[in-house]
């Protein structure tokens, strides 16, 4: 019996194994059209079953969850597809807007989900397969700038289409899409102060099949204009239609009607002289390149130094040794060591007097020589020059023989 239940237990801690690398490592496929704002949400909850859950039966752990995500075989994404997830406990979000140059080419996308509780990682690819669509491009286009909103909330699908139900009601058009959502960081705006709820500001962009309406157009208004240029809010009859949850700057929208855009060639200019033609494609060499010996260039390389060395070291051992010049030069230079050599030897030799601190003493009276206080082998640059006497037994005081003269007293 118990080998039966340890049997059963390995069977589905198999499954259990081959369920998490099949799900690790299945492709997912999405269809989004061109022209179209996509949109795709990497949820941390799917991610986290496959992660082996090390915390305690019915404690339920948070995991911080972070995404990387590349094209297959390169080190980024797409041009076209961009990325954003603001902490490890919030979902990922990949959005973008796919043209037609896209469509037929399926686009891998590599996924890794890193656990940054446990250091382990997921990773799955997403294959993002284009479609063309009839519609696309729509001909009329608005892009609005939302000041209360960031780039994640405006992604979620609710407030999206809250969104694009007001700008409907505004434009009545019979077909509307998100074209493209664009953080305003991206436009150059300005990392907005953590105070007051402050927002980083979104630009939404869409797209219709019918004329601008009339309430749109307010915008473009001459008086509309003068109150934009002194940075004051213009006046929108529809923006009431908006305001309850959006924050709109009518100075920012813009409308293009790409019916009346006149579409620039650029047409390069002849080449000049001094630029080399077009060779097409690189070509780069072949696996089997011959090895070249690198041994005569290495011995060219130090034996041209050497010998312009050698050449330079006979000419002046041939000009100090062998001319006039420098057998001159040469005797002079040895007078001038012999002389500093003899000088030298002369100032060790000198005697040099001794201070009058350093001499006997004699006493006028006795007749006695006292010998000096400091003998010759004490250090006396710290000693007075002039010796007391007070010492000395029998000392007499000379007597001093007064000047003569009537102004003495």
């Amino acid at each position: 019996m118990t080998s039966t239940m340890s049997a059963a237990a390995v069977a589905v801690w198999l499954s259990a194994v081959v369920t998490i690398l099949s799900r690790a490592h299945a492709d997912r496929n999405v269809y989004p059209s061109a022209g179209v704002l996509f949109v795709h949400v990497l949820e941390r909850e799917y991610f986290k079953g496959e992660f082996p859950p090390y915390s305690k039966s019915g404690e339920a752990i948070n995991e911080p969850i972070t995404f990387n995500t590349n094209l297959m075989g390169y080190p980024d994404r797409p041009g076209w597809l961009r990325y954003i997830q603001r902490t490890p406990h919030s979902d990922g979000v990949l959005y973008g807007s796919p043209t037609a140059n896209h469509v037929g080419r399926p686009t891998v996308i590599e996924i890794t989900a890193y656990n940054r509780r446990t250091f382990e990682t997921a990773r799955h690819n997403l294959v993002i397969n284009i479609m063309a669509t009839e519609e696309f491009p729509l001909p009329y286009q608005a892009e609005f700038y939302i000041k209360n909103m960031n780039v994640e909330e405006m992604l979620a699908s609710e407030v999206l289409g809250d969104f694009l139900g007001a700008v409907k009601n505004v434009w009545q058009p019979e077909r509307l899409n998100a074209i493209n959502i664009t953080s305003a960081l991206d436009r150059g705006g300005r990392v907005p102060l953590p105070i007051n709820n402050l927002k980083e500001g979104v630009y939404v962009m869409v797209g219709a099949d019918v004329p601008f309406s009339s309430c749109l157009r307010e915008v473009e208004s001459p008086h509309n204009q003068l109150r934009c240029s002194q940075e004051m809010e213009p006046v929108i009859s529809c923006d009431k239609k908006f305001r309850a949850q959006f924050s709109i700057d009518w100075c920012k929208i813009s409308l293009v009607d790409i019916n009346k855009v006149v579409p620039v060639y650029i047409t390069r200019p002849d080449p000049g002289t001094g630029i080399l033609p077009e060779f097409g494609e690189y070509n780069p060499p072949s696996e089997s390149l011959k090895n070249r010996d690198y041994f005569y260039d290495f011995l060219i390389t130090l034996a041209v130094p050497f010998a312009v060395a050698l050449v330079l070291f006979f000419i002046l051992g041939y000009t100090m040794c062998c001319r006039r010049e420098g057998v001159i030069q040469l005797v002079h230079h040895s007078s001038i060591q012999k002389s500093t050599k003899e000088l030298r030897s002369m100032s060790k030799n000198r005697e040099i007097s001794w201070p009058l601190s350093t001499l006997p003493v004699f006493n006028p009276v006795s007749g006695e020589v006292v010998p000096p206080i400091h003998p010759d082998n004490y250090e006396t640059t710290s000693m007075p020059l002039m010796q007391t006497q007070t010492n000395l037994q029998n000392q007499i005081t000379i007597p001093q023989q007064r000047p003569s003269g009537k102004w003495y007293s």
